[in-house]
């Protein structure tokens, strides 16, 4: 995943955000309940087409995220439980997304449920890594770090250029690539798991 690789480098922008939320008394599954609920408001944003809003919704989606599980690690109570909740959370949040994506008409459905394939696949196997034992895995060209931040950004193309590019969409280029490299994701996973397990 691109933006996973810098994990690292962005702890040290991220760590200040982490410490103010703790002395704020925020824990984990708040905030996880809160991504949950944000994504769900993206998705009915994007299917009634307040796309403003609904990119308001996924920033908010996105940051509470990344912030349950440092908060985790920053309190030191991560849990089997936590994580659970979190892998759940975040395929609800995807089919929200990308579900209000195309039920508001920006993308035909045909490319959506494509993207929602995709997305799927490539999570669910990374998940899948863990349950086989080989831990969860984060490879492939394509994360859930990646889309957000991919969504924003189209979100806020197609606001200054409706039309997108040769009168195609910003979101349906979007969610192509997201069809596309999502599957090309999930078989980099299967590959790297298959050769892992006996």
């Amino acid at each position: 995943m691109t933006l996973d690789s810098y994990r690292a480098q962005a702890k040290v922008y991220f760590d200040p955000v982490v410490k103010i939320a703790v002395r704020l008394g925020l824990t984990p599954n708040p905030l996880t309940i809160a991504a949950f609920i944000a994504s769900g408001a993206a998705g009915l944003l994007f299917a009634f087409g307040h796309l403003a809003w609904a990119i308001l919704a996924v920033m908010v989606n996105a940051f509470c995220d990344a912030l349950d599980g440092a908060v985790a690690r920053e309190l030191k109570i991560q849990s089997l439980r936590g994580d659970f909740l979190d892998h759940a959370v975040d395929r609800y949040a995807d089919i929200f997304i990308i579900t209000g994506i195309f039920a508001g008409g920006l993308v035909c459905w045909q490319i959506g449920v494509f993207a929602l394939t995709g997305v799927l696949m490539s999570s669910y196997l990374g998940t899948q890594a863990q349950a086989v034992g080989v831990g969860r895995y984060y490879g492939g060209v394509l994360g859930r770090a990646d889309r957000l931040v991919l969504i924003i950004l189209a979100g806020i193309a197609s606001i200054a250029a409706p039309a997108g590019i040769f009168g195609v969409t910003f979101f349906t280029w979007l969610l192509l690539c997201f069809g596309i490299f999502g599957h090309i994701t999930a078989l980099q996973r299967f590959a790297y798991v298959w050769a892992k397990v006996k």
